[in-house]
């Protein structure tokens, strides 16, 4: 039986971790070679945007994020979208995206990367595209070749895959078409009531100098881009620390989460961007940084705080964190400097570790990844972990059955190398390959007066500060320069400090290469930021792992629809009824299995309005106030419900509602069908 996940080892707490000053290059760069010139001085900035849909099926596939065998989609409620921004300067540019995701897999990465060169050559490469992720637990599971990640969805699923691939792909070459001089301002705030540290008990082992720079046990701080074509505001990127968990592990609706929610008010709300019409008018990002021990359940209990809606806390915590934007773009300064970026890869199951960044002052060495007991119990504030032990679901779970057996025991050199770690499982040594990456890309993005550290681990913030501490001391600018971008680029779980790592909370057991990983990345971020100053060059490093013909799928593909007796595709078996304003009405309607055509960039449900000259749309699947409820009726048969809570503004007259969807015949063939309701009044 799994211990709590707040479980705290009787260890004394470690003494502070040293940041080293030297501005000597780090072990393992080569310096000076083929040196990068030098990013010109501030020439005007050039800048697009662009967004596209990222969503999966919305149907019997699995959410990722909570590791939960029972949590499928089955609908839809916010649609999940990639934000891309292209910023060029000076003959240099970078590329940063936004995907609302549950992570950002090297897969993905690798497959983004792939067809941008295939686009575009080699203007976009690994060096100057940095991906990151909201880190959404309401979305499609799958797109990993990482066994680990794919466990609990049984499998990689290709519709997942592609639709982010493709998705994040059209966003950048919307946002490369959409390149326009502009210019860039750098606003900053505070936000005290959106997040809340669920592993005060590790934090709390800091040392004082940590713990006083947060004294709430928080990051508050609000980053805020602020793009500008013509002397109008296009675009923003906002970055706050809170981990994207609003929606539960009981939720089976898609959803973008509170930070999704966020990027809606901003758009769409208050913008008027409309996704189906395909402008990209106005791009609000909202980005993670260092959120790794920030919740946004503000009560410590999965869906509670401010509210017991997860739906109303979704709604609250995005609308703070819209509103802290709004505050840090109004205090915005206009911004100048270069645009600039590196990246390189490092294995952090095997890297040695100078004296100068250990707590200790002692040379150290981080391990192959193994998980502690407590990563199995989970988040008790954000979700609950695997069931039935170590490996959920035991021989029932295909998956297993097809790599063997994962609960072999850990050998004693790998148990030491862990301590205090009590190993689970020794997911670096299991077959047939390990279970997750340890070669993982780090970079250094500037953009203007901004730099961004970015690595694919969630980095509580005190992690994050040591980072950021390292970087600033290595490119000589200030600390709230330097910005920690977790989950970008790759994704192996947690990084906490040593000191949090003693503890032994869910993020310390989730700290994969043991205890001296923070140590290890302040390294190397050392090094990289000091060849960065410096424009020397960087070895590339190990090569990145590529497994993708080694990806079982245990999920069967849907067959042929079937409908009820007299009944046919599109039949409504529920009337909506007339309303008044602030209400909700539901309709129902005999439909197919999502899956069969995901309609990625469409929707399944127009509510539209009669007008003088015809029927208009008014709102869609995938805005805040439809929800999309799928359901399967026997073997084949499958149910669209459909409810829309109509604002209190919409103007009153006639609606319907008008359901878009594929059915799969026995003969194979895809027929696309039209259900449409009786008219209802609004009033």
């Amino acid at each position: 039986m799994p211990v709590s996940r707040r479980t705290v080892l009787a260890r004394t707490a470690v003494g502070s971790a040293a940041l080293a000053a030297a501005a000597t290059t780090g072990p393992g760069l080569t310096a000076g070679l083929g040196a990068r010139a030098a990013a010109a001085p501030d020439a005007g900035y050039q800048v697009g945007v662009g967004i596209s849909d990222i969503t999966g099926p919305a149907a019997e596939c699995g959410m990722m994020g909570y590791s939960q065998l029972e949590q499928t989609t089955a609908g839809i409620h916010l649609r999940p979208r990639a934000r891309a921004y292209v910023i060029a300067a000076g003959g240099r540019r970078v590329v940063f995206v936004v995907a609302e995701n549950g992570m950002i897999f090297q897969s993905v990465h690798h497959g983004v990367l792939l067809e941008l060169a295939r686009r575009f050559g080699d203007l976009y490469t690994e060096q100057n595209v940095l991906l990151t992720s909201t880190h959404s637990h309401a979305t499609c599971g799958g797109s990993s070749h990482d066994y680990a990640y794919n466990l609990s969805i049984l499998g990689f699923q290709q519709q997942v895959y592609d639709a982010e691939v493709n998705g994040i792909v059209e966003a950048i070459a919307a946002a490369h078409a959409d390149l326009a001089p502009a210019s860039l301002a750098l606003g900053r705030a505070e936000l005290h009531d959106a997040s809340v540290n669920r592993s005060r008990v590790a934090f709390d082992r800091n040392p004082a100098a940590d713990r006083e720079y947060y004294p709430d046990a928080i990051d508050p701080a609000v980053t805020t881009l602020s793009i500008t074509k013509g002397g109008k505001r296009v675009g923003a990127v906002t970055w706050f620390a809170t981990h994207n968990t609003s929606m539960t592990n009981a939720n089976r609706l898609i959803s973008g989460d509170n930070k999704g929610y966020a990027s809606f008010a901003h758009e769409h709300t208050e913008h008027g961007v409309r996704y189906l019409d395909g402008a990209t008018d106005f791009v609000s990002a909202f980005a993670q940084t260092n959120a790794g021990d920030m919740s946004p359940n503000l009560n410590l209990r999965p869906g509670s705080g401010p509210t017991e809606d997860e739906f109303e806390n979704t709604r609250i915590i995005g609308e703070r964190q819209y509103r802290a934007a709004k505050d840090a773009l109004t205090a915005a300064r206009s911004m100048s400097g270069p645009v600039d970026s590196v990246l390189c890869y490092i294995d952090l199951a095997n890297i040695a570790v100078d004296g100068r960044f250990t707590p200790d002052g002692q040379p150290r060495h981080t391990a192959p990844a193994a998980a502690g007991v407590s990563l199995i119990a989970g988040s008790v504030e954000d979700g609950p972990g695997l069931p039935g032990g170590p490996i959920p679901e035991g021989v029932r779970n295909p998956f297993l059955g097809a790599l063997g057996d994962p609960n072999q025991p850990p050998p004693a050199w790998l148990a030491d190398a862990q301590a205090p770690k009590a190993i689970a499982v020794p997911l670096g040594l299991l077959p047939p390959v390990a279970w997750v990456p340890s070669v993982v890309p780090i970079q250094l993005v500037r953009i203007g007066e901004l730099y961004l550290a970015a690595a694919g681990g969630e980095f509580t913030i005190v992690s994050g500060l040591r980072v950021r501490r390292a970087v600033a001391d290595a490119l000589g600018v200030g600390l709230e320069q330097v910005l920690l971008q977790g989950y970008a680029n790759s994704y192996h779980e947690y990084v906490t400090t040593p000191e949090e790592y003693d503890a032994q909370q869910y993020e310390g057991a989730s700290t994969l290469y043991g205890r001296y990983t923070l140590p290890a990345y302040q390294q190397e971020f050392h090094r990289l930021a000091t060849a960065f100053a410096a424009s020397a060059a960087v070895p590339r490093g190990p090569a990145p792992r590529d497994v993708s013909n080694l990806q079982p799928n245990f999920v069967p593909a849907p067959g042929p629809d079937a409908t009820p007796p007299g009944h046919g595709f599109g039949d409504v078996l529920t009337q909506p009824a007339s309303c008044a304003r602030g209400e909700r009405v539901v309709a129902e309607f005999v439909s197919a299995h999502p899956k069969h055509n995901p309609r990625r960039k469409g929707t399944f449900l127009e509510v539209q309005r009669r007008t003088g000259t015809g029927w208009v749309r008014a709102a869609n699947e995938g805005e805040w106030a439809v929800r999309y409820h799928w359901s399967k009726r026997g073997a084949a048969e499958s149910v669209a419900q459909f409810s829309w809570d109509v604002p209190a503004d919409v103007e009153p007259g006639d609606y319907r509602f008008v359901h878009f969807a594929d059915s799969l015949g026995a003969d194979g063939v895809l027929r696309p069908f039209t259900g449409v309701s009786a008219e209802f009044r609004v009033s």
